[in-house]
């Protein structure tokens, strides 16, 4: 007989709630098969089985918290029980419930999983929280069990006057009222003319959604930019630790999602530095794809060293966002409009003509550096986005 471990689910992961066996003790297992779900404070998870054979115990039960590397069943079969597995995720992040003691199952009981309206830790507390009828929820889960996105579904179909925080909107919270009370908040905004990326981007865009499939939007060429600062004005880059601002040599660069006005994610792009226009592109792409299809792991989440917010797809004339901790600055990505400015022609006569513009808006730590630093730097990325050779880029 052989212990099956709950596998590192993240490099910040230190423990996690199963909230569901697909299997009962006694029942044959395939590789790979869907064995377990388990629930972090980062991410909610389907684990394939690491091997064939027999689940003979589970020893941590639904509801049960339990510690990376601890036992959670025992196995007889082909193969052995890694510590690390790769889980698929299926859901966003969720406040596990209270930690409690590992409760044995016997191999003859059936959980409650097998019953028709069985409600997981995680569903039972949306339930709870939404204050719903779980008998009147039409369960679409295995077995008819109902599932998170079934009681979502009933809430939005059968509105009430109260919205009650769901797990995302509460860390949310948390996470935006700690920086606030940690972080001295500065607010630096500068208008931007982005007729210099405009003009390049009408000349690709068709031919970019042809190959691409996507939009060829401004934030790919916002974010080449905004590498190029960093490199310059370092201290944007930074975390502030124990009397000390940690610079980091790394831009990985975290990029707000919304996931359906549901709640809000920023899964982290790495290296940016090293990225082409069309590569940055692609990963911004890439992540908010699996960002809003609940595939993010909890390593997606973490790392980042600074933060794009981009409301600007809605109009948006000027964003105050609050700083993502630890680090020290985020960038607020505005609506851009066409409108009168005033250029230079030929002769250096000054001229009214349309161009494209918008502003930037940085929120940054007061703690970290001073006002002019903050505005010299928006100042350089004003500077590479207005300037900047953007045919080169293809």
């Amino acid at each position: 007989m052989t212990d099956l471990l709950l596998p590192q689910l993240g490099e910040t992961v230190t423990e996690g709630t199963i909230t569901r066996w697909f299997k009962l003790a006694g029942e044959q297992v395939a590789l790979d098969e869907t064995l377990y779900e388990v629930s972090t404070d980062k991410v909610d998870s389907e684990v394939p089985s690491p091997f064939a054979g027999v689940l003979t115990e589970i020893v941590a039960g639904e509801g049960a918290t339990v510690s990376v590397g601890a036992v959670i069943a025992r196995y007889e079969g082909e193969g052995p029980a890694p510590t690390t597995a790769t889980p698929k995720t299926t859901e966003p992040a969720q406040q596990a419930p209270a930690p409690k003691k590992p409760e044995a199952v016997p191999a003859p009981a059936k959980p409650a999983a097998r019953t028709a309206k069985f409600l997981s830790p995680l569903v039972r507390r949306l339930v709870e929280e939404h204050g719903v009828d779980s008998t009147k929820i039409a369960g679409t889960g295995m077995g008819g069990r109902v599932t998170r996105s079934d009681v979502e579904k009933y809430v939005r179909d059968h509105p009430s006057t109260t919205e009650p925080f769901n797990g995302i909107r509460r860390a949310t919270a948390r996470h935006m009222v700690g920086s606030k009370v940690v972080s001295p908040h500065v607010l630096t905004a500068m208008e931007v003319d982005f007729e210099n990326v405009e003009q390049v981007r009408q000349a690709h865009r068709a031919a970019w959604k042809s190959a691409e499939g996507s939009s060829l939007t401004y934030l790919p060429f916002i974010m080449r930019a905004l590498a190029m600062t960093l490199a310059e004005f370092p201290r944007l880059n930074a975390s502030v630790g124990d009397d000390e601002l940690v610079v980091h040599e790394e831009i990985n660069v975290a990029v707000a999602v919304d996931l359906n006005f549901e709640g809000l994610v920023a899964p982290v792009i790495r290296g940016v530095a090293a990225l082409s226009l069309a590569e940055a592109a692609r990963a911004v792409v890439e992540v908010a794809g699996r960002a809003r299809d609940r595939k993010l792991t909890a390593d997606d989440l973490a790392g980042g060293t600074f933060t794009i917010t981009n409301p600007g797809q809605y109009g948006t004339l000027m964003q105050f966002p609050i700083i993502n901790q630890p680090q020290v600055a985020i960038l607020s990505t505005d609506g851009v409009s066409r409108k009168p400015v005033v250029a230079l022609d030929a002769d250096g006569k000054e001229i009214i003509v349309i161009h494209s513009v918008g502003v930037l808006a940085l929120a940054w730590d007061h703690r970290a550096f001073d006002g002019a630093y903050a505005a010299a730097g928006l100042a350089h990325l004003r500077k590479v986005i207005e300037t900047h050779d953007w045919q080169s880029e293809f």
